[in-house]
């Protein structure tokens, strides 16, 4: 898979059409739920899948990116593929790709080939529902080959606008390039113009349009961090007292996205109990999202890579630890946009390390600390290469009650949990 990662992305569905043609177009015969979002994407399809799975339904999820291995982009009831699965499903989609490079066609992208290999795996295996999180974008996604049970659009802000466009409107539409003639879609809460730009695709489809805000999620008391106690209000669904283990305030917000999805899936003659869905959400568990990787000091990691998702893990933080500072551990790939990021995550910093996300895309990583000083003058920076060096350093500028915040790329999370948690066979 990794030679693959020199193909990049490249914008168009032709080459995934033709590789699941030669296939036999495994995805026809799947029932799907399609995510897409600039934020929120991953939390909400792992909600959707889980409060599926407890009510009885074998349910495949496809998400990206990993944090570890390229085995927990596939889930099948909450388990990943094994090694030989995938390897054998990798080695059927090689021999359909000589056959198209015979025919002249292009070689599929390294998201194309996972793409491929989800909807094989999840075919094979007679999923009940496959949850599909997009990659990148909507329109020209691979994971835009299918006629979903119901399109969800998370969010919209800016993010991978080398890709998506440069203005909120055109981020908009290629998200909105999943609704499907006739078939529902929730939007979460997003700026009016591109909730104007959903809209007007939804009613050129005749799509049935829903808005999130029509399930009422809110907190009961404090949240803490081992979970949240939340009130539920919607269209068929009236629940008190539900704990809810995703922590931080903008989880709220996903799980009314997820359960106005449901609602709808519930229409097509899906059952969903209120136990199903309070035996999920006591227990569901998201990795990199506020996640607590260490108890004593502290030590939180979360995948905040965008200025959205930093404002988001700054307003959780806030209500979290009010009164406690914290120790920054930032690491930015180079197509970020860095000032949003960093304003947002400089909000009760005592002190900040900058590191180098892995590859080629984090070598202008020194110009993070630049820019940090620029913005945040008065809070201590230094830079560390090594992600372990950068960890080890943050754990020694802690002082007494602070806590560490691991974020930024994936690439960093991925080094900082390892030397947290025991992780076998990644």
């Amino acid at each position: 898979m990794q030679e693959l990662t020199t193909l990049g992305s490249r914008p168009g569905l032709e080459r995934i059409e033709s590789l699941l043609e030669e296939m036999g177009n495994p995805q026809q015969e799947l029932k799907c739920v399609h995510v897409a979002g600039t934020n929120g994407k991953g939390s909400t399809s792992l909600i959707i899948a889980d409060i599926l799975i407890k009510a009885g339904y074998r349910v495949g999820r496809f998400s990206s990116p990993h944090l570890h291995s390229y085995f927990e982009r596939f889930t099948i009831d909450g388990q990943e593929i094994g090694a030989e699965a995938f390897q054998s499903i990798l080695d059927g989609i090689e021999k359909h790709i000589r056959v198209m490079l015979e025919r002249d066609k292009l070689h599929p992208t390294e998201f194309e080939v996972l793409t491929a290999v989800a909807f094989q795996y999840f075919r094979d295996e007679g999923v009940d529902v496959a949850v599909l999180e997009v990659g990148m974008g909507g329109s020209y996604d691979s994971t835009n080959v299918i006629i979903p049970l119901v399109a969800v659009i998370t969010g919209v802000d800016f993010d991978h606008t080398a890709y998506l466009g440069t203005s909120l409107e055109e981020i908009a539409s290629n998200k909105a390039g999943i609704i499907k003639a006739g078939v529902p879609v929730v939007a979460g809460l997003m700026e009016e113009k591109a909730w104007r730009v959903v809209n007007n695709r939804a009613r050129s489809m005749g799509a049935k349009l829903l808005e999130s805000s029509q399930t009422r999620v809110s907190r009961v008391g404090n949240p803490n961090l081992q979970d949240q106690v939340i009130n539920i209000e919607g269209i068929g669904i009236s629940m008190q007292g539900v704990r809810f283990t995703l922590r931080g305030d903008y989880q709220l917000q996903n799980l009314a996205t997820a359960l106005t999805a449901l609602q709808i899936i519930k229409e097509k003659g899906y059952r969903v109990e209120e136990q199903s869905i309070r035996g999920s959400l006591l227990n569901l568990k998201m990795p990199g999202r506020l996640e607590v990787i260490q108890q004593n000091p502290l030590v939180i990691a979360d995948a905040a890579h965008n200025p959205q998702g930093a404002k988001a893990l700054a307003d959780s933080l806030d209500t979290l630890l009010p009164d406690r500072k914290k120790v920054l551990v930032l690491g930015l790939v180079n197509d970020k946009e860095r000032d949003g990021i960093i304003q947002a995550l400089g909000r009760n910093t005592r002190s900040a390390v900058v590191t180098r996300p892995q590859g080629p895309r984090g070598s202008a990583w020194k110009e993070v600390k630049a820019r940090w000083q620029q913005v945040f003058p008065d809070i201590p920076v230094v830079e560390v290469e090594s992600i372990p060096g950068a960890v080890a350093r943050g754990l020694e500028m802690m002082q007494k009650d602070d806590y560490m915040v691991v974020t930024g790329s994936f690439y960093v999370l991925d080094q900082a949990r390892r030397i947290f948690i025991n992780l076998q066979g990644c």
